[in-house]
């Protein structure tokens, strides 16, 4: 192993430094608006970096490099439909949101419906946030436990309790303040990453063209026009161009426009204007990012001379990037690349407390009868308890990950991710048809969640149809259900 004192020297100041500097820069709230949306007063840059760094998790910045050194470069069709999405979210839900004074993406439910949806929605997307949020702490620790050596627990330690400090002193301010600055340092770490790659290969890029091109095989192929053969094979097939642009699409307009880890940061922006701008800077970084991150891993299958993962002695294309940094980085710089691993963890972890937080207490809590006499400092007190107990339990429930097999990790992500068709579709059907009703919305939620567990657990279709196959089955639904008590009455 390549690390050395200085290395855990870099480490330590890291940590140590966003957390000290995350509790500077968050200063001093006077209400839980103050707390969880930073007083409505945050540049939209800083907010779009965010928003990158809160979506590039440990998993992203180990595992994409991983799969074009396996496969190629299929998954930036997804990417253009994480572009579109972004573009609609920006045009459709945003001018919505700023309608009217909200606080959560469920406020706007609330609104349109009535509080107990925005209760419920809030609910399940707090369920499901932990469960999703405590497996990626997990499946984060994985990488970093192959590059330090350290037992899963330090290491979910290690990410969680320095994350935890700043979140609950800083707030949201604090969390998008040193997103921006670990996004920055997990790219930068990246980069050099790349360069060391390329200045090692005896004709630099013209190596990773060579590679990638040998033996009539094209690793920089994008477009995947397979259809399958059949319905149902098109629908099996991962990564074809109808299903991933489409999948993208959907699977943005439901993060980007219903989940409160994204959300709580546009709301955070003082204009309509400011949300907009900084969704267009996530929207082109986004793009940009997923695609060095692509031919990173096309660099690291010429540096190992194109050879498979079993002769390197590795059990999945994830060990691919860790390896590399491991045992090929310089004193020093191993440190820095690490601390960019570390970074993206924290980024990701920092929105998990805040945005489940901020749900429990603005949509569950302060509509209670003790929560409405709740004012001013103790807003603040009770903001922090609930960040607090958000914390510990992510930490937690991290940890009994540490001995369970990879079937239970996966079944917690097809858990999390399967709410988003039907979120957005309740969205839809309060943002585009204006006679549907609390009953229409509540059934088409619910069927859109059967719907979306038949379709996880009883079908073989793939992941990048889930999101647009749970907003149709909710829309349809409640719609029906509207038209069907039309002509009973």
């Amino acid at each position: 192993m390549n690390i050395k004192i200085i290395d855990y020297a870099i480490i330590i100041l890291y940590l140590i430094g966003v957390t000290v500097a995350g509790v500077i820069i968050g200063g001093k709230q006077k209400t839980a608006k103050d707390y969880f949306l930073g007083g409505k007063k945050m540049s939209w840059w800083s907010v779009g970096f965010s928003i990158v760094a809160s979506e590039t998790s440990t998993l992203t910045f180990i595992s994409i490099p991983g799969l074009a050194y396996k496969s190629n470069m299929h998954f930036l069709q997804l990417v253009f439909g994480y572009f579109i999405g972004r573009i609609i979210v920006s045009l459709v839900f945003i001018p919505a949101y700023y309608r009217g004074d909200l606080e959560t993406a469920y406020d706007f439910l609330g609104k349109r419906f009535g509080l107990s949806l925005r209760k419920f929605t809030s609910s399940v997307f707090i369920v499901t946030r932990v469960l999703a949020s405590g497996v990626r702490l997990f499946a984060t620790a994985i990488p970093v436990h192959i590059i330090t050596g350290y037992d899963y627990v330090t290491c979910i330690l290690l990410i969680g309790v320095f994350t935890l400090i700043y979140t609950y002193v800083g707030g949201l301010k604090a969390v998008v303040s040193m997103d921006v600055v670990q996004l920055f340092i997990y790219l930068s770490g990246a980069v050099a990453a790349m360069y060391l790659i390329i200045h090692h290969l005896p004709n630099g890029w013209s190596d990773v063209v060579r590679y990638a091109t040998a033996n009539g095989m094209n690793k920089f192929e994008i477009f995947n026009w397979n259809t399958g053969g059949s319905i149902v094979a098109f629908l099996a097939t991962p990564y074809t161009i109808i299903g991933s642009i489409l999948g993208g699409t959907f699977l943005t307009m439901a993060s980007h426009g219903t989940d409160q880890l994204l959300v709580q940061r546009l709301l955070g922006c003082e204009t309509k204007r400011d949300s907009q701008k900084a969704l267009y800077l996530d929207a082109t970084f986004i793009l940009l990012q997923f695609a060095f991150f692509l031919v990173l891993g096309l660099c690291l299958y010429a540096f190992y001379n194109a050879v498979s993962l079993q002769q390197l002695g590795l059990k999945s294309s994830d060990e691919i990037f860790p390896k590399f940094i491991v045992e090929s980085l310089p004193v020093g710089l191993s440190g820095i690349v690490i601390a960019g691993v570390l970074a993206s963890a924290m980024g990701t972890l920092s929105s998990s407390i805040s945005s489940l937080a901020s749900s429990s207490y603005l949509d569950l809590f302060k509509g209670t009868k003790f929560g409405k006499t709740i004012t001013g400092k103790k807003e603040i007190v009770w903001s922090r308890i609930f960040t607090l107990i958000w914390g510990v339990v992510l930490i937690g429930g991290a940890m009994l990950f540490t001995d369970t097999k990879n079937t239970v990790v996966e079944l917690g992500l097809k858990i999390a991710s399967f709410t988003y068709g039907g979120l957005l579709g309740t969205f839809f059907l309060g943002l585009f048809f204006k006679k549907t009703g609390l009953f229409d919305a509540f059934l088409g939620f619910i069927c859109g969640l059967l719907a979306m567990i038949y379709i996880i657990y009883g079908t073989t279709i793939d992941y990048t149809w889930h999101a647009f196959i749970g907003c149709l089955v909710t829309c349809i639904v409640g719609n029906l259900s509207f038209y069907v008590r039309e002509k009973i009455k």
